[in-house]
């Protein structure tokens, strides 16, 4: 993933790119340009865009545990960060490592993706 956005994350900083919200509720409701403002300024999930040198590097990150790479979906908290527009026209979240509480990992990593990918292998075997 490239980043285009122009923004270069310095210190522990990362640069996000926010996952738009949703226009319409479930009910078919198209909801209102002041409510979408605030459900986008407190939407949590994002792609990690770029990271700075330092970010991930402190003293205290556990050992052996994976850390948030360029292209992971993230979970970041709330609050966290600034908003900045990229030279591409799109808006990025500004914020230090630390504000990212976890990555969401894809299906296939996930026990119950493993666990199907089992049964699909065994499937495929089983009809050998």
């Amino acid at each position: 993933m490239q980043n285009t956005s122009g923004i270069s994350p310095t210190e522990y900083n990362v640069l996000v790119h926010r996952h738009e919200v949703e226009t319409t509720t479930k009910g078919g409701i198209v909801l209102a340009d002041t409510t979408l403002d605030r459900k986008q300024a407190m939407a949590t999930k994002g792609t990690l865009i770029d990271v700075s040198p330092l970010a991930f590097t402190y003293e205290r990150w556990p050992e052996g545990t994976r850390k948030p790479q360029i292209g992971d979906t993230v979970v970041i908290t709330k609050a966290a960060g600034v908003d900045v527009e990229g030279e591409d026209g799109k808006t990025y979240r500004l914020l230090k490592d630390k504000d990212i509480a976890a990555v969401i990992l894809p299906a296939h990593n996930t026990i119950a993706g493993l666990e199907a990918d089992i049964a699909e292998a065994n499937a495929e075997v089983s009809h050998v």
